[in-house]
């Protein structure tokens, strides 16, 4: 067997394996996803459909005038409004796929992929699946060969990211389970064993940190994603006062587009701000402590008002456990 497929016979054309990517290429076709772009911008995602009509205040656009044609042509509605025409991309698409939970927007995604260094074949535990947009990232890197598996509290949540991915990738991808129950409870009574990386978009994350420690790899790493300062500080110090990863990195990444133009180049009005701050740190081997940091924590840092956990070198209050 090579790639999962019989060795081809004599005279027959070997064909790739199936690269699961959720890229389609040639002819548009009934079924097809399709991104129309009007020339302000505007946006509109239709799916296309045999004899089907899309209908906006521009008139309308006849479905059958793309099917069996290229993405990137241009087509005019019946009112004479000109739409670009092509296959949403990934990024594209998770921002405007239905959704329960909030998404994990593209520039986060990115630096997930980066940071946790997700690669084809890794073995990936993502705990909060949410509507599906970083499971869907993760397949993509992980491919066909690695392992997703999404932990979600909530049955609705965890259907409706089973229905985007499915859509995105035309059935049911083979690297990913997705599982309707809490990462502390499921992950330790899991074959989830021995992973590269663990991701964390959950409301308490530090709570975990105890179970991924045990499900990681030496060497592996976890990155959590909260959306807010007390969030960042209570995964941080726990993390640090465990005493099995690396020192916490925490950050967030703010996007800024810039208008070109003859001699008019200047930064666009708006931009994507916060969405949210992401930490990682990697697993130390097993009995294994990171050097103690010498920079001592700023005067005030643990003092009477701070409630968290503390670490050893804390000149503020005695260490604690999370």
């Amino acid at each position: 067997m090579t790639g999962g497929r019989s060795e081809p016979s004599a005279g027959e054309v070997p064909q790739p394996p199936v690269a699961w990517a959720g890229v389609r290429h040639g002819c548009l076709a009934a079924g097809d996803w399709v991104r129309l772009t009007d020339a302000k911008g505007r946006r509109h995602n239709i799916r296309l459909g045999a004899g089907e009509q899309f209908f906006t205040s521009k008139g309308s656009i006849e479905h059958d005038d793309l099917i069996g044609g290229p993405e990137g042509v241009v087509v005019t509605s019946s009112k004479g409004t000109q739409y670009l025409a092509f296959r949403p991309l990934l990024s594209e698409y998770v921002v405007s796929m239905p959704r329960g939970a909030a998404v994990v927007y593209p520039k986060d995604a990115a630096q997930i992929l980066t940071s946790a260094d997700i690669f084809p074949g890794a073995h990936v535990v993502e705990a909060g699946a949410g509507s599906g947009s970083l499971s869907a990232y993760l397949l993509r890197a992980v491919g066909p060969n690695g392992r997703v598996s999404s932990y979600e509290r909530r049955a609705d949540f965890a259907e409706i990211a089973r229905r985007n991915v499915e859509q995105l990738y035309g059935g049911e991808h083979p690297a990913w389970q997705l599982s309707v129950a809490d990462l502390t409870e499921a992950l330790p009574a899991s074959t989830d064993r021995d992973v590269d990386r663990v991701v964390l978009d959950l409301l308490a994350p530090w709570e975990c940190v105890d179970v991924v420690a045990d499900a990681l790899t030496p060497g592996g790493i976890v990155c959590a994603y909260v959306a807010t300062t007390t969030q960042l500080a209570r995964v941080v110090e726990t993390l640090r006062v465990h005493g099995g990863f690396t020192e916490p990195h925490a950050w967030e990444t703010m996007v800024r587009g810039w208008h070109v133009e003859g001699l008019a180049v200047r930064p666009e009005h708006s931009m994507v701000g916060h969405t949210a701050f992401l930490v990682t740190a990697r697993r130390m081997a097993p009995g294994q402590s990171p050097p103690t940091r010498r920079r001592r924590p700023a005067p005030g840092s643990y003092g009477p008002d701070y409630t968290g956990p503390r670490p050893a070198e804390s000149r503020d209050g005695p260490a604690t456990s999370a």
